[in-house]
């Protein structure tokens, strides 16, 4: 191999001694034409290097050098590359003298130069300027000794040179092998220079150092830079690859980039930048803007694929699109509201007297607090509905929340952000989705609430519903007060008792009763047929008042009108599978029983004559009021109490005051028939439970009758809490009640005296035909209800 090596140099003996005469022959004149490079990089000697000529100044100076210098020119770069059109100030004054190897036009009318560097000059004067730059040149020449040191400074810099060309992997192996194979220092210097990144001021100093010892000194410096940054990057992109798969691509860039940051510091992204714009621009109280732009400076120092810094986001994001300052504006026209309040629902005057009253008020006090209303009343009356109409009425956004069965205080208060996946409360998770600060929030069934180990819901929601405390909430997520205190909240019930005392104690509770037959006649002609004909596209409806009346009576038993809806519903849609095509239907009573068959339910009926032992009481269900009958017997026995029927504790101890009443009234004659008889208390019908104090009054009228042996009037109905004293005190339910009595045909109602003030608020349509007695004790009740 180094017999064949030996050869090869001897081989080429001739050539290389033509070469150097030719080099040793080139003469260099004083002045050469000038060209000022602007590509950063400069020419240096012993290089060949390809640049752009297009300026009309540098193809003139290209084209003397082609015609009178023998392809030479001097090439210089500019110290500021921006400026289009150079003068002596603008070029530094040490180049290199090139001689012009190739040129290629390009289709843009700009001319590709390809030049060998052959020798550093200086520029001792500027001969022209114009039409293009001639310079007078110094050519620079530098005598040296290869001494020890400027050997190993060499061979320095061919071990980075090694070790650079490895980390870049830019360059082919033939480059690596010419940079092993030079051993004139001056060249080599001139050639790793010419290859290295450098700034342009750092190339131009190499440049203008003659001394080969002293270019490789800086040369190895930038080498050393070089190479340590290359190195950092491969740590990174080692981090980075043992952290994820290959096949998870998307993954690894932005590992790289996390990785990438963590060694040189990240700039500020621009969503932090967007973050503070928004803090800036929107209208935000000032506790806000401090909350958000703390949390944004956190933000800032996270890694931004960190899971505290999606908290930061998530938190961010909601703190930030709350509705702080918008509201919506309120109607004001009383009679527009009342206008929208009576197209969507009958009656419920109460109610709507409440909100046109706090519109009212509206006109005076921008600042008043919104009401907090409680609908207390049975299944189907229209308390969800009513909401909405409320909201429409008043122009204000409507959200409803179902409390019906929650059981986690979270639900209204948020979660803390410590957990995993916290998230605000449905109240703040209702106010931002109206986006604004004063809707009408519907809570739903709030007397349907649980308690768990997690909380209490009812407790939190005292918070939320005191006019006092519920302009500063704070929500455990956003950790700083939201004003509620414009909201307008109601809230539903059927009962009241489920719901706790502190909560009720906020809230301005307005009972919402049942029906009348009448009440639902209406509702049903004017609201809920046209709704129908409506949602089937039907021209024309109409249900007879017969087949009204005899769906509500035969058909439905409720409060409400949600099953009558339904049953109207079912009646037209058996039509219209009978008829199909048919746009018009008129519907009698007749087709009603045909279409549904049998009634259900029967008609509430009165004893068919007076009887001994058995009152007529009434009672309250959720479905509206009914009529019941006590029944009292006297068997043989030993003085025993026997009640059936289904009867509730409360029940019992009513009975059981009921026969301590009768054995005083009756004294002591009928001591021995209490002795030899049990008593037997009986209320039909067995399967339905029953229980409350109102058929105190019933039993004692009942049990007295079968004591005495006088007859009951069948056609009086009574109610009312019995104490041991024989005083009647007031009960609940009586317009449920009393529909009850009249739908049964009753004719004479017995109450508490105590109630005479609810007798007052029911319209005196619904009371025709009866006549209503008050009673406040025991003997009254008796002389009304016992037959002569």
């Amino acid at each position: 191999m180094s017999k064949r090596s030996g050869n090869s140099k001897k081989k080429f003996k001739a050539l290389e001694k033509l070469a150097k005469e030719q080099e040793e022959s080139l003469v260099i004149p004083s002045n050469l034409p000038c060209i000022p490079l602007r590509n950063g990089l400069g020419v240096f000697p012993n290089t060949v290097v390809p640049f752009y000529v297009g300026r009309t100044k540098s193809l003139m100076a290209l084209e003397e050098s082609m015609e009178k210098y023998d392809r030479l020119l001097v090439v210089v770069n500019q110290i500021d590359t921006t400026v289009e059109d150079p003068e002596p100030k603008d070029l530094y004054r040490v180049g290199t003298v090139v001689k012009v190897l190739q040129i290629m036009k390009l289709p843009d009318e700009t001319f590709k130069v390809l030049v060998e560097g052959l020798e550093r000059a200086k520029i001792k004067d500027f001969v022209k300027e114009e039409p293009f730059f001639l310079v007078e040149i110094e050519v620079l020449k530098v005598k040296y000794r290869k001494t020890r040191k400027l050997e190993a400074v060499v061979r320095s810099v061919k071990d980075k040179v090694v070790r650079y060309f490895n980390l870049t992997k830019k360059f082919p192996p033939e480059t690596l092998s010419t940079v092993k194979e030079m051993e004139d220092p001056d060249k080599f210097a001139d050639f790793v220079a010419s290859i290295i990144p450098a700034p342009l001021e750092t190339k131009q100093q190499l440049l203008e150092t003659l001394h080969p010892q002293e270019r490789l000194e800086k040369v190895l410096s930038i080498l050393v830079k070089e190479i340590e940054i290359l190195e950092i990057e491969e740590e990174i992109e080692q981090k980075v690859k043992s952290r994820i798969e290959k096949s998870q691509r998307e993954f690894f860039l932005r590992e790289k980039l996390r990785a990438i940051k963590e060694e040189l510091g990240a700039e500020e992204e621009l969503e932090i930048k967007e973050l503070y714009e928004r803090v800036e621009k929107e209208d935000y109280p000032d506790y806000v803007k401090e909350k958000a732009i703390k949390e944004i400076q956190r933000l800032e120092k996270m890694s931004p694929y960190s899971a505290e810094a999606t908290v930061v986001r998530t938190y961010l994001d909601w703190l930030l699109g709350l509705p702080w300052n918008t509201l919506t504006e309120d109607r004001l026209e009383i009679e527009q509201a009342k206008r929208i309040l009576d197209k969507n629902h009958f009656g419920l005057e109460e109610v709507k007297e409440r909100i046109l009253e706090y519109l009212a008020a509206r006109k005076y006090s921008k600042n008043m607090k919104a009401p907090i209303l409680c609908l207390v009343g049975p299944p189907g009356v229209g308390k969800t509905s009513l909401g909405r109409t409320i909201a429409e009425a008043m122009g204000r956004k409507f959200a409803r929340m179902s409390l019906g069965g929650l059981r986690d205080e979270a639900e209204i208060k948020g979660h803390r952000r410590t957990y995993v996946g916290a998230m605000p409360g449905r109240i703040i998770q209702l106010i931002r989705r109206v986006g604004t600060k004063n809707p009408v929030i519907l809570l739903d069934e709030i007397d349907k609430m649980g308690i768990s180990f997690q909380g209490d819901p009812a407790a939190a929601l005292l918070e939320v519903l005191d006019p006092e405390q519920n302009k500063d909430f704070v929500d455990h997520f956003l950790e700083i007060p939201f004003d509620l205190s414009q909201v307008l909240f109601i809230t539903t019930a059927n009962v009241l008792h489920t719901i706790p005392p502190a909560l009720r104690d906020r809230m301005e509770v307005i009972e919402i009763t049942g029906y009348s037959d009448q009440e639902k006649y209406r509702i049903a002609k004017d609201y809920i047929v046209p709704k129908i004909a409506n949602l089937y596209n039907l021209e024309k409806l109409d249900f007879t008042p017969g087949a009204i009346k005899k769906i509500i009576e035969g058909y439905t038993r409720e409060a409400g009108v949600r099953n009558l809806e339904r049953t109207l519903e079912k009646v037209v849609r058996k039509c219209l599978v009978k008829e199909e095509g048919k746009k018009e239907y008129r519907i009698t009573a007749g087709d009603v029983e045909r279409i549904l068959g049998a009634p259900p339910f029967r008609k509430d009926e009165l004893l068919k004559e007076d009887v001994v032992g058995a009152t007529t009481g009434l009672a309250w269900t959720p479905v509206g009021g009914s009529v019941l009958v006590v029944e009292s017997l006297l068997v043989p026995g030993k003085g025993r109490l026997i009640l059936t029927g289904n009867m509730g504790e409360v029940m019992r101890e009513s009975a059981r005051i009921a026969l301590s009443i009768v054995r005083k009234m009756c004294g002591e004659g009928c001591q021995e028939l209490f002795e030899r008889n049990d008593i037997h208390i009986h209320v039909p019908e067995g399967a339905v439970p029953k229980d409350g104090p109102s058929a105190g009054v019933t039993m004692v009228t009942a049990l007295y009758s079968a004591v005495t042996g006088k007859k009951v009037r069948r056609d009086v109905a009574m109610t009312g809490e019995i104490t041991l004293r024989g005083k009647i005190l007031p009960v609940g339910g009586i317009k449920e009640k009393l529909l009850a009595a009249k739908r049964a045909g009753v004719r004479k109602v017995i109450l508490p005296e105590g109630n005479e003030g609810d007798v007052e608020r029911i319209p005196k349509d619904y009371l025709e035909g009866m006549t209503l007695v008050f009673c406040e004790d025991i003997s009254q009740v008796i002389k009304e209800a016992i037959a002569e």
